[in-house]
């Protein structure tokens, strides 16, 4: 029994460092989870960081703007700025040029191969072909009545110029720079996004419907309402068949591509024109002019707002850049309203010259 004892009061102290570095190593096992179960897509949006202002880059310049576009690999911002196209360095913060004498910009698009882009010059009636490692012009294709949205369509290898006042699709063959078709469409268009498999979505905003088209026979195989009032911005998440209209009454919808379907109305900020979509972190964005940044959780079912940053008034139009999950926004300070006319029954505020600003979001 001595003996025993004597065993016994030299084993146990070191089976119980054992035992303790066992339990140790029990809570982090049980955090993970077991071999071969999914991991939880919520994790990437709930436990992120928050979005936030990380540097504001002033342009300057005259006039206003509508939409911007983001090349991430050349670290390029294109920017629609009144009668030219504004290109900016995301590295430096810097203006490396601009492609001009335009009438009224509105929207770039940009080829997958990085070459051409195409620019849509409002009232100059065309699509404006420029080299993007010039930034010269290439060629100006004939357009449609007041092209405003573009798209590139990789699958068909099809530029889409969407004509506001036209109600019409103008589709030009990137080979060859013509134009192959015109699309009638039932209503004002306005943003558009593509699934990458020919398949082509479009705002109608003064119908608060969603169109359908396909690439390839160039018709419209379905309208559906857009789930909210005029709606302007559109993104897409291809892995979910969820398209993400934004609208006036500060709403976001949520709507399955394939039946048309509305899912949820997520909550976001007022006067909205543009939105974007995470795939990496099933995140949702909005920009609106009362100067707010609508983030919205998508691996949840609910879709919540899980995020409204203050950006600043006027910064309405983005851009999402998905390898540097940085947005960008512009906007500028303004001057007092004009008063409304028959003519102008709406008149915007000037933009105050030199005022001009890039707002780089990031976390």
């Amino acid at each position: 029994m001595r003996s025993e004892n004597v065993i016994y009061r030299l084993v146990m102290p070191f089976a119980a460092v054992l035992l303790l570095a066992v339990l140790a190593q029990l809570p982090a096992k049980a955090a993970g989870p077991q071999s071969g179960a999914p991991a939880d897509r919520s994790s990437s949006a709930g436990s992120g960081q928050p979005y936030h202002v990380i540097a504001r880059w002033q342009i300057g310049g005259d006039g206003g703007w509508d939409y911007v576009t983001i090349d991430g690999p050349a670290n390029r911002l294109y920017i629609a700025r009144a009668n030219r196209v504004e290109v900016v360095d995301t590295t430096t913060g810097k203006m490396v040029g601009e492609i001009g004498g335009l009438h009224r910009t509105h929207g770039i698009a940009l080829d997958p191969d990085g070459k051409f882009g195409y620019i849509t010059d409002g009232d100059g009636n065309a699509v404006i072909l420029f080299d993007r490692s010039t930034l010269a012009t290439v060629e100006t294709i004939p357009g449609g009545n007041g092209p405003d949205g573009i798209i590139f369509e990789p699958a068909t290898h099809t530029v889409w110029a969407f004509d506001g006042h036209g109600q019409t699709a103008t589709v030009i063959d990137a080979t060859t720079h013509k134009v192959v078709a015109t699309v009638p469409l039932s209503g004002k268009p306005e943003a558009a996004a593509v699934d990458g498999q020919g398949t082509i979505y479009d705002n109608l905003e003064d119908k608060s419907e969603v169109v359908r088209i396909d690439a390839r026979t160039k018709t419209i195989t379905a309208t559906w309402p857009a789930g909210c009032e005029s709606p302007s911005g559109l993104a897409i998440d291809t892995a979910a068949h969820h398209l993400f209209p934004v609208c006036e009454g500060d709403k976001m919808s949520v709507i399955d591509s394939h039946t048309g379907k509305l899912v949820a109305s997520p909550s976001i900020g007022d006067g909205p024109d543009a939105a974007g979509f995470s795939d990496a972190h099933q995140l949702a964005f909005a920009t609106s002019g009362d100067g707010i940044l609508s983030v919205v959780d998508a691996s949840s079912a609910s879709y919540p707002t899980i995020e409204s940053l203050p950006t600043q008034k006027g910064a309405r139009t983005m851009a999402y850049d998905p390898t540097a999950d940085r947005l960008y926004t512009v906007t500028a300070e303004f001057g007092p309203r004009p008063a409304a006319t028959a003519d102008n029954p709406r008149p915007r505020p000037p933009v105050l010259l030199g005022s001009f600003t890039v707002i780089v979001i990031g976390r």
